[in-house]
């Protein structure tokens, strides 16, 4: 069931963020790209860098070398969206990303936030993408911001 946005209170002061977001099935990622950035922004991000790719499949090799080689992002937002057809295609690439994006977050401990979504229809992805009350990617910079502060709070100073 889907559910209306929360809105965030608490800013994250200079956080930094990477969106990658792929081009495939524009007109939905697109508004999920624009609701992730706006978000971001309107919570006080100070660096939202945007790499965008072909497809769903290209999202996590562009988001392991965003997390290996840009210093100190918060959290990395992945942002796709696969309509099944009528083959077993679609949930090859939906499985492969999604165990890519757990080992990258594990081994980089770094959030990935993942939004490449697997949908049935154009419907759902109209209903999960472009109304404004329960867009995807605000949702997910929701969590990359809620991650963000998760990660802070782990970090335990050491003493000298």
């Amino acid at each position: 069931m889907l559910r209306k946005n929360k809105k965030l209170s608490n800013s994250l002061a200079k956080g930094r963020f990477a969106i990658v977001a792929s081009k495939y099935n524009a007109r939905f990622v697109g508004a999920m790209l624009r609701g992730a950035q706006r978000e971001l922004r309107r919570a006080g991000a100070t660096v939202v860098h945007t790499v965008r790719v072909p497809g769903a499949f290209e999202i996590p090799v562009a988001a392991a070398k965003l997390a290996r080689t840009v210093e100190r992002l918060d959290a990395i937002l992945c942002l796709g969206v696969v309509i099944r057809g009528q083959t077993a295609h679609a949930k090859l690439i939906a499985e492969s990303v999604t165990a890519a994006f757990a080992q990258l977050q594990l081994e980089r401990e770094i959030p990935i936030i993942h939004e490449v979504l697997l949908l049935e229809n154009l419907e759902q992805a109209k209903a999960r993408c472009l109304d404004p009350q329960r867009n995807r990617g605000v949702e997910a910079a929701q969590t990359a911001l809620e991650m963000a502060r998760v990660m802070r709070s782990l970090e335990i100073p050491r003493r000298l």
